[in-house]
């Protein structure tokens, strides 16, 4: 049985989300073992085994998105198979949308009402683009009615990067400054959950849960890209139900 990490968020009754993590699959040494993804080098009956035990939990196949760090948001009701986006989205009811990571920020999104969802793959490229963004545009409702779920990745004490990182975050806002910490050999080590905060906040969404796990320092928990660089993907899954009104 694959381990799971149950979001804590103030989601509706009727909205769903999971996390896989990374023990309680199939998969052998780099996967080990509840590898998802089916780019990364491992043996496709693995990675069928492992999907097979999660759509065990879920009301349908979920929608695998072909992932490019891009800020495309896709209709999960609507899209083929392995589309390539980086974001996907529902208001139909039994969808279930997904995505990938191994250090890249996994975010989930609801309205209040429990009748949109979606989820969004953040890594530095993307969330720079504005793939958050993106993901609330598509879900066409009231920012203010939008709660946000930060996923586990790279924290903030090992995520490197170079100048260019750091200059393309503060052309868009120069309060992106602060998640940036000067570290060594002139590298700077950014903080992902602030720079997905600073972003969402901006639109209006200030209901915002999460962002305090790190892929890279919790090796029993996640895989993480950077510490390992061939390793397994977990997967962020959101779905809602029907709402049925029962009368006393």
């Amino acid at each position: 049985m694959a381990d799971l990490l149950i979001p804590d968020w103030p989601a509706p009754v009727n909205v769903r989300a999971l996390q896989t993590l990374r023990s309680g699959g199939c998969s052998p040494a780099p996967w080990d073992s509840f590898n998802l993804g089916d780019h990364v080098g491992d043996a496709s009956e693995n990675v069928v085994a492992n999907r097979a035990a999660l759509r065990q939990l879920l009301p349908a196949e979920p929608l695998w998105l072909n992932q490019v760090h891009g800020i495309a948001a896709v209709d999960a009701a609507k899209s083929p198979f392995s589309i390539s986006a980086d974001a996907a989205y529902s208001r139909t009811a039994g969808v279930v949308c997904t995505v990938m990571t191994a250090d890249c920020l996994p975010v989930l999104f609801c309205n209040r009402a429990g009748s949109v969802v979606a989820a969004a793959h953040a890594g530095w490229r993307g969330l720079e683009a504005g793939v958050l963004e993106a993901t609330v545009k598509a879900m066409a409702t009231n920012p203010g009615e939008i709660l946000a779920w930060l996923g586990p990745a790279i924290g903030p004490q090992f995520f490197e990067v170079g100048d260019e990182v750091r200059a393309a975050f503060l052309s868009r806002d120069p309060l992106a400054a602060s998640a940036f910490i000067a570290g060594a050999s002139g590298k700077w080590l950014a903080d992902l959950y602030l720079l997905a905060r600073q972003r969402l906040e901006s639109i209006g969404i200030v209901n915002i849960s999460g962002g305090d796990r790190c892929t890279f320092s919790e090796e029993e928990s996640f895989f993480s890209y950077r510490r390992d660089g061939v390793t397994g993907r977990m997967a962020t899954l959101i779905w809602f139900e029907s709402q049925v009104l029962h009368q006393s």
